[in-house]
């Protein structure tokens, strides 16, 4: 019994430490609590989770913050994500459902969730390398190029040049076109580029067997780019407000490490728990500048899967369940921050995310988020 009591007062140590952001004493407990016993029983408790590694006495304050440790407790037993209000879900309805392209709505998507946390938010456009064919334009532009115009699940656009000894007729180009359309939608881009170079070897294709095998070396290719187009940043200026400087500019020089910060909170995204994100708190990311900081961070836009409406607070199918998320959305904040808060938070955007994605029916303006590829 001691024991749960005992992470009972943890707990209310963590919320009143957040809220706060003052070292939290006994007599604040017992008066701001129904802990149901005396003053001096949970300062023994306090003593104890000190003893334990939970709590720390900064100075020479009567009072205890929580460790990384104590967070960690405090985090991952959050067994769900409280709901947004119907207020709020219907703010970030509204704010991205303005959205005119992918890449518009990953960047309101960033700008909403700073705006609803406080904190840094991190939105990543999503992988070639976890997206699925929708559609292919062939398209020749000079004597011996042509255009792969190449459009994916989630709305992205990439281009390809594929170079060619002769230029095959119009016909034939367009009949392989539509024959790759068919036999090849809604396939990896991998499986595409085997499936490419089957039919670049029936026989009714001979004439255009080199366009074919080009195709598939570009679909092969984009099926390695394992880089996240662009990571859409927002609210670093908060940082400013709720930070020591001391702490700021190793903050500021991990947020400019944006191949380690995609890699953590890809990772993390990957590494849910039961209420579908990820969260790491101070040395647990493992890069130097995040030391006082924590990450939250959810996958969106989950490959071979309908987006789930599930309302926010209910327990939603986490990313194992419904295919790989092909992206995140995530927030940095300090280790104090409010972590119910901006797991709801970053939960909701990738949701609305993950629906914006599958409902949309982005193929029909593919000029809004052109990805060059190199």
């Amino acid at each position: 019994m001691a024991q749960s009591r005992r992470m009972l007062v943890l707990r209310a140590v963590v919320e009143d430490y957040i809220r706060s952001q003052e070292p939290v004493g006994s007599t604040s407990l017992t008066r701001d609590h129904d802990l149901g016993v005396s003053s001096a029983t949970i300062r023994n408790d306090m003593a104890a989770l000190e003893d334990e590694g939970y709590l720390i006495q900064p100075h020479t304050s009567a009072g205890r913050v929580p460790t990384e440790k104590g967070y960690r407790y405090f985090v991952d037993r959050l067994a769900t994500v409280v709901p947004l209000s119907e207020a709020q879900r219907r703010g970030i309805n509204s704010f991205l459902s303005g959205s005119v392209s992918l890449k518009d709505a990953l960047q309101r998507a960033a700008r909403l969730l700073s705006e609803i946390t406080g904190q840094v938010a991190v939105v990543a456009s999503p992988s070639l390398a976890k997206a699925t064919l929708r559609h292919v334009e062939m398209v020749p532009v000079a004597m011996t190029t042509l255009l792969a115009v190449v459009i994916t699940d989630t709305g992205q656009v990439a281009q390809h040049g594929l170079a060619v000894s002769a230029m095959p007729a119009v016909d034939d180009i367009n009949r392989i076109s539509s024959t790759v359309n068919e036999q090849c939608s809604g396939l990896s881009l991998s499986s595409a580029a085997e499936k490419v170079r089957s039919i670049a070897e029936e026989a009714g294709f001979s004439t255009v067997h080199e366009v074919a095998c080009a195709l598939a070396d570009a679909f092969a290719s984009m099926a390695l780019d394992e880089r996240a187009n662009e990571l859409y940043m927002s609210g670093a200026s908060h940082l400013a407000h709720s930070r020591s400087l001391s702490d700021l500019a190793p903050l500021f020089d991990a947020l400019e490490e944006q191949v380690v910060l995609m890699k953590l909170m890809s990772n993390l995204s990957e590494e849910t728990n039961a209420t579908g994100v990820g969260v790491a708190i101070g040395s647990e990311s493992h890069t130097p500048g995040l030391l006082h900081a924590s990450v939250v961070s959810s996958g969106y836009g989950h490959s071979n899967a309908v987006a789930d409406h599930a309302q926010d607070g209910e327990s939603s199918s986490s990313s194992t369940d419904a295919g790989e998320p092909v992206a995140f959305v995530g927030s940095i904040g300090p280790t104090h921050m409010d972590y119910l808060a901006t797991m709801s938070a970053v939960k909701a955007v990738a949701r609305y995310l993950t629906a914006f994605i599958s409902e949309n029916g982005i193929q029909d303006r593919p000029a809004a988020d052109q990805h060059h590829s190199h």
